[in-house]
This record gives structure tokens, sequence and C-alpha cells, in this order.
């Protein structure tokens, strides 16, 4: 019955993988980029981390954590869509200033409304989400490991992005010292 759920899991991802590329059109020029070497190692991890999550690795005598039933199936749906929403919510958000890499745009301000006024990098805690949703659809101790990486990745890489927009945009000191880094409501983080 997981393979049901975990079918539906992969669709919603490839939807949002596909819908997200064809969005990258949608921005404007950057007038500023951190370089890339500082961060590529950190999407290494984030990326090793899906495929981690996203395939079957030999259990090496691990069996499943857990049996997957409607509840836990459709729930963790549920995560993955809300994951999936509260991305899109910022992309939207965040217009022409959106960049998947760690760059400015021209015009570049401090966002802090929206999901912004929840979490200073809400793509990512929408990334986190879905993965460890994902891992506990997997319910396998290599999932769980890889949905870890997908959160040390982004975690490190808004770190990266945190420090190069501070240098950049006015500002951003004071609202990093008032919005949580990527769990919302949890203040002590990413100072």
């Amino acid at each position: 019955m997981y393979s049901f759920y975990f079918t539906i899991e992969i669709a919603l991802g490839l939807a949002w993988v596909v819908t997200w590329n064809l969005a990258a059109f949608w921005r404007a020029k950057a007038t500023a980029q951190a370089p890339r070497g500082s961060y590529r190692l950190l999407i290494v991890f984030a990326a090793l981390g899906l495929f981690m999550v996203f395939n079957n690795l030999p259990t090496f005598r691990f069996p499943k954590l857990w049996s997957v039933g409607p509840v836990l199936g459709w729930s963790m749906i549920a995560l993955t869509a809300a994951g999936i929403a509260f991305m899109w919510w910022a992309r939207f958000h965040l217009g022409k200033l959106w960049s998947g890499g760690v760059e400015v745009k021209h015009g570049h301000r401090v966002v802090d409304t929206g999901p912004y006024a929840w979490t200073r990098h809400p793509i990512y805690t929408g990334l986190i989400l879905s993965a460890f949703a994902a891992a506990a659809l997997r319910a396998t101790p290599w999932a769980f490991l890889g949905a870890t990486l997908v959160a040390l990745g982004f975690a490190l890489k808004a770190r990266v992005e945190e420090r190069f927009l501070e240098k950049e945009i006015g500002g951003y000191d004071v609202y990093r010292k008032r919005v949580p880094m990527i769990v919302p409501l949890l203040k002590f983080q990413g100072r």
C-alpha cells in the first residue's frame, strides 16, 4: 500500500520540479552574485539527500521502521502538498526577485511579508518539510538520512545567502533578528 502513496508523492514532486523550472524564466537580471563555489557543495548535499529519499537503496537488514497505512500515507501526502504550496507562495511573493542561486536583483529589497514574515527562507522550509514527509512514507533509515542531508544542505546554503544579503541589502540584519531562519516560530535559529 505504501507504494500507492509514494507514487502520489513522486507525482507531486515531479509536477513541482517541472513547473518550478518553467517559472525560472520569470525573474529579473542579477546585479551581484555570491561565488557559486561558496555553496555548490551544499547543493550536492541536498541533491544526494533527495536521491537517498527517492531511491530504493539496499536496507542492509534494516527493516522498514513502520508500516504505512491510510492515515500516515494521506497525512504525508498532505504535508508534501503543504510544503509545495508554501514554496509556491514564497516564489509568487518574491516575484522577479526570486533566484535559484545566491544573488541580488535590480531593485532588490528585504521582503518581510507573506511567507517571509514567518521564515526568512520559506522555499527551503517547504523543501525540507516535503523531504521529511517523503522519508516518512519510505520509512527507511536511508530515507531519513537523505532528508537530513537535504535539511543540512539548505540550512548551510541559507547561512551563505544570509552573509551575502547582509552585505548587499540594507536592513537585512534587522529582518534577520526579527524572523526565524527556517523553522517558523523558532526564534533562536540562525543568528
